[in-house]
């Protein structure tokens, strides 16, 4: 068998196994607040005052990058990351479990209480997650691997968001939340199965490493100039396209088309378009390369913005709307993988938790809370010129790629 042969048989049997199995448990908890906790607290009669609490829940996935060195730095016995792993995994199945046996009507602080628990622990388990993923997969690995895991992280929602609702229709909540719960235990399984990672390089030796040497080596490697636009890179790389779909199902609310129809062709088209494009993008990245895919995928995802554009011009037209979202969502799923790969590829093995929760951070919950204007510029510029403002919010983004991903390189 051929060296090559032998790449490709390890890189689609252990570790995408893994990375299937790490997507998967990342994402159940997420979605058990996007999807699950809203339907219960709306069953439980809590006004939408009281539901808005959720999203105050929520914030430790955008401040992990606070405790993020303690799991670079501390380590178990069953090593640094799978030592955590369990812990939080296990803390997360107990926690899910204990929901439903609360009445969010008569006990919301408990359940804030609950919900503030899930999300550090979910959070943390992301941190880790990421960290080991990392680890774990070799440079011409991470576009595939990455696929794995962010469209495992994408199906897992079908278990708080259709099958756990569909529970509730014949079964009181407690019943509901135990079963979504048993849904950790694939990823508990994983973490007590799989080896520990094999470093080039030794853990931080004191706490404190842990917390400053992250940046200095990232600054020391890159150089200060290249560092911040580095750093620059990771917010505006996906920021037109976050900004474009922030709003999206008002948009289509806007333009006539009612909630079954956004349901039945958004839901369902952005999901499996969203899916197709994550994992054609990775297999498409071992031939391309890392660079060469942020260019082609991320001008991919720029174009596809103006299809909202076109659909702001035509208005109601559900051939038109299935074709915007296949698009955009694909282009997305495309882009998606070639930037987690980047984030992940910048890291250093030594500092993975805390540098890959720092660039996540930035790429992410700061976008999202850029976005958050979104509902300004479309009151100030209408749909149509909203959406040609959002192209033009990704072209500097694609312009830093000469700097930071030289399409040569």
């Amino acid at each position: 068998m051929t060296k090559t042969n032998i790449q490709w048989r390890e890189l689609l049997t252990k570790k995408i196994i893994i990375c299937f199995f790490t997507g998967f448990t990342s994402g159940l908890p997420l979605y058990i607040f996007i999807s699950l906790f809203p339907a219960w607290f709306y069953d439980s009669g809590l006004n939408f005052k009281e539901i808005g609490l959720l999203s105050a829940c929520m914030i430790p996935y955008s401040a992990k990058i606070l405790w993020a060195p303690y799991f670079d730095y501390f380590s178990f016995s069953m090593g640094r990351r799978r030592g955590w792993l369990i812990i939080f995994q296990t803390l997360l199945l107990f926690l899910i479990a204990i929901c439903g046996f609360f009445n969010p009507a008569s006990q919301i602080n408990t359940i804030v209480v609950i919900s503030l628990g899930i999300a550090f622990f979910s959070a943390s388990q992301d941190t880790v997650i990421d960290a080991y993923r990392r680890e774990l997969l070799l440079d011409r690995e991470l576009g595939l691997g990455n696929a794995v895991h962010v469209n495992t992280y994408k199906f897992s929602s079908l278990v708080p968001g259709a099958l756990s609702l569909i529970l509730a229709d014949f079964f009181p909540w407690e019943f509901v939340f135990s079963i979504t719960a048993l849904f950790m235990l694939p990823g508990i399984i994983l973490t007590i199965l799989i080896s520990e990672p094999k470093l080039n390089s030794l853990p931080p030796k004191t706490l404190k490493q842990a917390i400053k040497d992250p940046a200095k080596e990232f600054i020391t490697r890159k150089g200060v100039k290249a560092a911040l636009l580095i750093l620059l890179f990771i917010f505006l790389y996906k920021i037109g396209d976050s900004m474009a779909t922030k709003l999206a199902t008002p948009f289509y609310l806007e333009l006539g088309f009612t909630k079954t129809e956004i349901a039945i062709i958004v839901k369902n088209v952005s999901l499996w378009t969203g899916v197709a494009g994550g994992i054609l993008g990775g297999i498409w990245m071992i031939k391309l390369g890392i660079n060469k895919a942020l260019w082609i995928f991320g001008f991919l995802q720029m174009i596809t913005i103006l299809g909202f554009a076109w659909l702001a011009n035509v208005g109601y037209d559900i051939t038109v709307l299935a074709i915007v979202v296949a698009l955009e969502y694909f282009a997305a799923g495309l882009g998606t993988i070639a930037f987690v790969s980047f984030i992940a590829k910048t890291t250093n093995p030594k500092y993975t938790a805390t540098q890959f929760a720092l660039f996540t951070s930035i790429g992410v919950g700061l976008v999202q809370l850029v976005s958050s204007v979104a509902g300004y510029l479309i009151v100030f510029f209408g749909w149509y010129y909203f959406f040609i403002f959002c192209f033009l919010l990704a072209i500097p983004g694609m312009s830093l790629l000469s700097k930071v991903a030289p399409w040569n390189k």
